[in-house]
């Protein structure tokens, strides 16, 4: 708890037994009150290990939901049990919760509603082991959607974020796709409400159990995330309306 803040970690897992226990045990309990880990039908025994480890609450899908309807899961249970920061930490190992302090304390001190481990930030990410095709489609896409989100973000496309209660509460996640552009489409709603994001240099790291999308996925992922920013603008400019801003309030213009 920062500031009678209560910060919850979620987890949303997919075959990660091998590497959820290294992810726990990193996690700084002095300021961290609840962890979420929300299993989305796991092959292996993630559920299992999660339960072993003590994590506060564990909920297993009855089936694959999708990387982002695992998300929505995890971001409901969390306001449900009384979270005001929400960091999502991906248990496969491949961002730090050593950084866990650096997301949470800008948004405890109201400096920025949203935070984002970039990768991107410093000079890291291929030497952690980032395949190069995907950091030069994160380069691509990063710069593309920053031009029509007006935004100057060093990158959109981390699994690394926190975020403040207003935001979650605020943002209508349910109409986004269960997909991995979910990711996007999320901050495409942050951005179009008005809400400040911050970043913080993440370190990279690339491993065999860490999770990472194949080149096809890669590729419908990319396109994706050209549609949405796409939609961003024309919503903006008045031209086309978009279900994932349907009800969405601006905070400023």
């Amino acid at each position: 708890m920062i500031g009678k803040k209560k910060i919850v970690i979620v987890m949303p897992a997919y075959n990660a037994e091998p590497t959820l226990e290294r992810t726990y045990r990193e996690i700084p309990f002095d300021i961290v009150d609840e962890v979420i880990l929300v299993d989305d039908f796991s092959s292996d025994h993630t559920f299992q290990k999660a339960k072993e480890l003590g994590i506060n609450t564990v909920i297993r899908h009855e089936k694959n939901t999708g990387y982002g309807g695992n998300q929505k899961t995890c971001y409901k249970k969390a306001l449900e049990n009384g979270a005001d920061i929400v960091v999502m930490l991906h248990p496969d190992y491949q961002y730090t919760p050593l950084l866990i302090e650096a997301m949470v304390y800008p948004i405890a001190r109201g400096l920025y509603d949203v935070m984002l481990g970039s990768r991107i930030l410093g000079k890291g990410a291929l030497s952690g082991g980032m395949p190069m095709y995907k950091y030069i489609s994160n380069r691509f896409l990063t710069f593309f959607q920053n031009l029509l989100m007006s935004q100057k973000l060093s990158e959109y496309h981390t699994g690394y974020r926190a975020f403040s209660r207003e935001v979650l509460e605020a943002v209508p996640l349910h109409q986004n796709n269960d997909d991995f552009v979910f990711d996007n489409e999320m901050l495409g709603q942050i951005s179009f409400a008005g809400y400040k994001m911050g970043e913080v240099s993440c370190p990279t790291k690339y491993f065999p159990d860490a999770s990472s999308i194949n080149f096809k996925r890669s590729v419908k992922y990319g396109l994706g995330v050209l549609r949405v920013s796409i939609c961003y603008r024309l919503q903006v400019l008045g031209i086309a309306k978009y279900d994932i801003f349907r009800g969405l309030k601006r905070k400023r213009a």
